[in-house]
This record gives structure tokens, C-alpha cells and sequence, in this order.
């Protein structure tokens, strides 16, 4: 699933969808009245709603965009976004990805041509994640009647190529529409031999025991509190390793993100939360997991911490 998962959304998500504005700190403005610079890269656009402009303050430096952005209140816009589907996070990601936000990232992570250029920057960086976790997951041995968890399978990108390797996959995504369409397509692509057992349920509800449990891209639809319980009870349904990815935070990008939450669009229904990977590894090591690999995916607006954490 996304987030969208950065620009948002994943999910979502949304995953880590930041825009790169490399010349951003470079600008050099010789008068007041060109203080603003708005550099035409979406935020919303990259889930597939309309364009949004994101206003970059020129000046010199990162730091005067922090300035700018403290002025803004996009936790008042979150609060408006809960109260609408009657809840808090949860809610408002299975809403967003049964409705909507379902249709927008079917086309990013399928094959249709009709995505504009930041949606098909997106469905490369989280191909790059998929292959990335594909390889920590084979480099080592084969996944052969190995048990997986893929929590938060969105259209199954993953667990159909688990699936091909001969992994025991259980799936699982919030969002009916995510599951009905991986099932579709594991059909499709595996004939019925090795399916995936796809479920319909919320993260926090997982059971079982895997040898491994996969997160990619749903981190970002949770505050760090948040996912610090996700992060402990999907470390207690895994024997060997857990696979995750998020949304880095730096100082850098979450002033980007801030940014674009200046100009959310009126169809932008989920939140983007960032972060740092000290945090994540603090989350591990309290349940008795470490790092044991990292690796960093990026593209022009998309970005991706990816860890592997066995136990300590």
C-alpha cells in the first residue's frame, strides 16, 4: 500500500513521495518581490488527483523554509480529515483506499499509460523496493516453503513474486478493494498454483507465526506512537526477520513535506508521517529486534528507508 510511501499520500502512501528541488537553496533573489518561487511538481498530483503547486520561499537556505512552513497548521487539516469518516488514522486509510485513493494507486501500480510523470516516477521507486526486498529475501537462501507475512499487500506486487519463489505468503491489507484486486491478479499471474491466502484486515489485528514479516510503504499513514505498537507486533508474529520501509525523516524532507501540506488539494483525503530511522531502530531493539541490513531507494519524488531487522 502505499504512501503514498514522501509527496502525499502508499500507501500513503503518500508513501514517500517528496519532490527533489535541488536548486531550491540555491536561489538567489535580488528583491522582495520575488521572495516565492513556486516550482510546478504535485503533490496530490502524484496520487492522480489535479496539479498542485508547491511554493518554495527563495532566499538561500532550507532554514527559511522552515520559517515559512511553522506558520502553517496541517494538523487542524488532519483533524477535519478524521472527523469526516467518523475516526482517527485507521479509519481514515481504509477510506481513502477503499474509495478513491484505491482507483488512483491501481493505475500507479499497474502497467496503464494513463499516469502523468510524477505517478510513473512513483510506480518505478516502489518497483526498486519491491526488487530491493526481493533480494535481501533471496540473497541468502531459497524461500521455498518459506512462511511470509507481506502486512499491507495493497495489490500484491510483492506477494506474487514471493509466491513464484514458492514462499507460503499471507497477505493482508485494510482495504477490501486492495485485497480483491491482489487476489485477482495472483490469479491471473500464478495460474492457482501457490496462492497467496489474501485477507482483509487492519495491521494491529495480524496473527500468527512467519518466518518472515514484510511492511513495505504503510508506515507513513502512522505517527511515530503509532507505529511504534505496529512496529512491536509485527516483530512478535516473526521467527526470523522483519522487512520494513518508510518514510526517511531529515530535516530536509520534512520540510518538503510541509511544503506540499501548504497546497493539499481538495481530494487529498490521507496524512504523511516521516520517520527517523533512530526511532524505528529504538522500536526494534525495545521488543528485542536489531538492524541487521539497510538500503535507501530513491527516484525524482520518491523515497524509501528499507531495513532488516533479525533478533538480537
Amino acid at each position: 500500500m502505499p504512501i503514498a510511501p514522501s509527496l502525499l499520500s502508499p500507501s500513503s502512501s503518500v508513501s514517500h513521495f517528496l519532490p527533489r528541488l535541488p536548486n531550491a537553496t540555491r536561489l538567489n533573489v535580488a528583491s522582495r518581490s520575488r521572495v516565492a518561487t513556486v516550482v510546478a511538481s504535485s503533490v496530490t498530483d502524484l496520487a492522480g488527483v489535479d496539479s498542485t503547486t508547491i511554493a518554495v520561499l527563495g532566499g538561500g537556505s532550507v532554514a527559511a523554509l522552515a520559517t515559512f512552513v511553522s506558520l502553517t497548521d496541517p494538523e487542524r487539516r488532519r483533524k477535519l480529515q478524521a472527523e469526516e469518516v467518523g475516526g482517527g488514522d485507521k479509519e481514515v486509510v481504509r477510506e481513502y483506499f477503499n474509495s478513491t485513493g484505491f482507483e488512483r494507486w491501481r493505475k500507479i501500480y499497474g502497467e496503464t499509460d494513463e499516469v502523468n510523470r510524477v505517478q510513473k516516477d512513483i510506480r518505478v521507486g516502489h518497483a526498486k523496493t519491491v526488487e530491493k526486498t526481493m533480494l535481501m529475501l533471496t540473497e541468502e537462501r531459497s524461500l521455498a516453503g518459506v512462511t511470509v507475512c507481506d502486512a499491507g499487500c495493497g495489490t500484491g506486487l510483492l506477494s506474487i513474486p514471493l509466491a513464484k519463489e514458492g514462499a507460503i505468503v499471507s497477505a493482508s491489507d485494510i482495504s477490501a478493494a486492495m485485497v480483491a484486486e491482489a487476489e485477482m491478479k495472483a490469479e491471473q499471474q500464478l495460474g492457482g498454483e501457490n496462492l497467496p491466502r489474501f485477507e482483509v484486515t487492519d495491521l494491529e489485528s495480524l496473527s500468527g507465526k512467519y518466518n518472515t514479516v514484510v511492511c513495505l510503504d504503510v508506515l507513513i499513514h502512522y505517527p511515530q506512537n503509532k507505529a511504534d505498537g505496529m512496529i512491536a507486533h509485527l516483530a512478535s508474529l516473526a521467527e526470523k526477520r522483519v522487512i520494513l520501509s518508510f518514510a526517511p525523516k531529515t530535516f530536509y524532507y520534512d520540510i518538503l513535506k510541509r511544503i506540499g501540506e501548504l497546497f493539499p488539494g481538495p481530494s487529498k483525503a490521507t496524512r504523511a508521517y516521516l520517520h527517523a530511522e533512530a526511532d524505528v531502530e529504538r522500536a526494534l531493539r525495545k521488543v528485542g529486534w536489531k538492524i541487521s541490513k539497510r538500503g535507501l531507494i530513491t527516484t525524482q519524488f520518491y523515497f524509501s528507508r528499507l531495513i532488516e531487522a533479525v533478533p538480537m
